[in-house]
């Protein structure tokens, strides 16, 4: 089995050794691990290793939920935000939001996946032409790339099942060859596969991968022997087993009922799964202000209905299925990668 990003992203297989002093004592995780400082609408969050820098990077959509705004336009006209650990994930810095701008005027940016392929950084972030009011437009999959996680230039859009296609997730295979889940908004919000030999080209899937009902941001790694896909229901995080990349078995949910920790309520949302040898976290987003992920309070006001937290969960196999308790008590280290 290959693994999703080398050796340095989001989701990826790393075969990283815990030094002697990470091991000999419990790393408490914070609950909340990170809020946007600016906007505090931080979401969708990607994990990925800044060789550059020698540290962990989050990369997030950046809602903008202290600012009151008609209907749903606090989640338009989003930047991608960037924290920064330097203390193996227990302090996050933000840093300030990325300029991906390849067209006049503010436009909108949500979810970005990335991953580092022979000494390039490369992002596929959905892509919604200016900012609206109420849910709705065209919607893209665009690659940028990098040298350093800073500055990025526009590679064009992905081939893919429709015009309303958000939320990328890669994996690349033992052969060499990339695969692309997403969501395809025209056919019921299920999620289609795309494929590319070198990361630029894709040739879309005419089938679905996971149909049935709606289902959003999709994450896909290996882990303990199985691929996994998890699935966004907006009660929880759908868990799917595959051997082979191509039949996924559906299990049940994580992170669908609520935490004792700070702001980890109600449920978790759009996750992302970094992997080491020995262990794997879960880093989400919730909604602490609202009593159901997709519903808000009619008393509350909008920061506080809009207002999202990034936690981080441990992962583990049990039974042949996914865990993430995160009520009991577990280590949280981000080891420096090699």
């Amino acid at each position: 089995m290959k693994a999703k990003h080398l050796i340095t992203v989001c989701s990826c297989a790393l075969s990283i050794a815990f030094s002697a002093t990470a091991q000999q004592q419990p790393h408490t995780a914070p609950s909340p691990v990170y809020n946007d400082p600016i906007y505090d609408g931080a979401a969708d969050p990607v994990i990925i290793w800044n060789r550059q820098e020698k540290s962990w990077w989050m990369l997030y959509t950046a809602r903008r939920a202290n600012m009151p705004t008609p209907d749903v336009s606090a989640y338009y006209g989003n930047k991608v935000g960037i924290a920064s650990t330097k203390d193996h994930g227990q302090t996050w810095v933000f840093r300030g939001y990325l300029d991906l701008e390849f067209e006049r005027g503010q436009n909108t940016f949500w979810a970005p996946d990335v991953v580092y392929h022979k000494g390039t950084y490369h992002m596929y972030v959905s892509y919604i032409q200016g900012a609206r009011s109420h849910w709705g437009g065209k919607s893209k999959i665009v690659h940028l790339t990098s040298k350093n996680l800073w500055d990025w230039s526009y590679q064009g859009g992905v081939s893919a099942s429709s015009d309303k296609v958000i939320d990328a997730t890669l994996f690349q295979k033992e052969d060499g060859i990339w695969r692309m889940w997403y969501k395809d908004d025209s056919k019921g919000g299920i999620t289609m596969m795309s494929e590319s030999k070198d990361l630029k080209t894709w040739e879309a899937a005419q089938k679905p991968t996971i149909a049935g009902d709606a289902h959003e941001g999709p994450n896909v790694f290996e882990y303990k022997g199985y691929y996994w896909m998890l699935t966004d229901e907006w009660h929880g995080l759908r868990i799917y087993r595959s051997t082979d990349l191509n039949t996924w078995e559906k299990q049940g949910l994580i992170l669908d009922t609520p935490s004792k920790r700070k702001d980890d309520t109600p449920s978790g949302a759009h996750g992302d799964v970094i992997t080491f040898k020995d262990r794997a976290y879960i880093f989400y987003f919730t909604h602490p202000g609202r009593d159901k992920h997709g519903v808000t309070k009619p008393e509350n006001s909008f920061y506080q209905n809009h207002r999202t937290s990034i936690q981080v969960a441990p992962i583990t196999v049990e039974n042949g299925t996914l865990k993430a308790n995160r009520d009991q008590p577990f280590d949280y280290w981000l080891p420096d990668a090699e």
